[in-house]
Formats: C-alpha cells, structure tokens, sequence
C-alpha cells in the first residue's frame, strides 16, 4: 500500500426512540460535510483504488456522497469497522497491502487511534478528527500495516 485515507463520518442525526446507532442518517450538516471532503480529495486527485467502508447508514451515506464527485470505486461493507480498536483497523487495512492507495470510511476513536498508531506508534497520542475529517497516511514501504509503519502527509476537516 502507498497511501492510505482515513475518513470519518459526516455529523449524523441523533437516535431517534428505538433506532439502531448503525441506523442513524446523515444530517444535513453532514451532507454538507461529506460534500465538501469529496471536494477535497477531488482537488488533490485523491481518488482511491478501493473503498473499505462500515455497515453503518452514516458512514455508507458518507461514502456515496464522496463516490457521486469521485466516480465509481470497487468498495466493500466490512464490519469489523464498526466500533474497532486500532488494532482490530490495522488488521482490516493490512490485508489490503496490495491496493495502491486505499479509503477505510469508519468511526471515532478507532480512526483518530489509527492515526496516531500507524505514524508515531503510539495510539494515545493524537486526539481531534472530527466528522468527516480526513488524515492521509503514506507507507514507505511494502511490509506489514504496523505502529509507526506510516508518516501523515495531510489532514483536512470541513
């Protein structure tokens, strides 16, 4: 992997009595924000090879917005990306090794630890992505997904 983009959700709605967090829409605001992350990355023709995105509405919702500016791109649900650790991401991520520049769509504080763990190694260090913020990682190499393995080469939120 050369590059990896981590995105996080736009603001969602609240639950409303009786609904499922993965359930949970996009809010305007939101929409707004994913809007504005796909403008990003279409500015920095940060399109990716393959998409790796959670089963939750928000983040699916999230991912359709960025794909309507990005065009199409293979992209899988997987669930182990809903309420992951660290460890458990750079686990999904790294059986991606091969795909040149790769987008996991997912949730705090999984995403916000990854961070921290893949460019400094430790995982408490770095605290501040918000909704639809996204942090660009870049491998120098071809070895495994691990702590301190990547430098963040951007950060950007709506």
């Amino acid at each position: 992997m050369r590059e990896l983009i981590l995105l996080r959700h736009a603001h969602a709605e609240p639950a409303v009595l009786g609904q499922s967090d993965l359930d949970r829409p996009l809010s305007p605001d939101g929409l707004a924000e994913a809007e504005a992350a796909a403008r990003w990355l279409a500015e920095r023709r940060l399109a990716p090879d393959c998409v790796l995105c959670s089963p939750a509405r928000r983040t699916r919702e999230t991912l359709e917005t960025v794909l309507s500016v990005l065009g199409y791109v293979d992209q899988r649900l997987e669930e182990r990306i809903y309420e992951a650790t660290p460890g458990t991401l750079a686990s999904v991520i790294d059986a991606y090794r091969e795909v040149d520049r790769l987008l996991l769509v997912g949730h705090n504080p999984g995403l916000e630890r990854l961070v921290a763990l893949l460019n400094s190694g430790q995982s408490s260090q770095f605290r501040g992505m918000p909704p639809a913020g996204i942090a660009v990682l870049e491998f120098g190499g071809e070895g495994p997904v691990e702590p301190g393995a990547a430098s963040l080469s951007a950060f950007w939120w709506p």
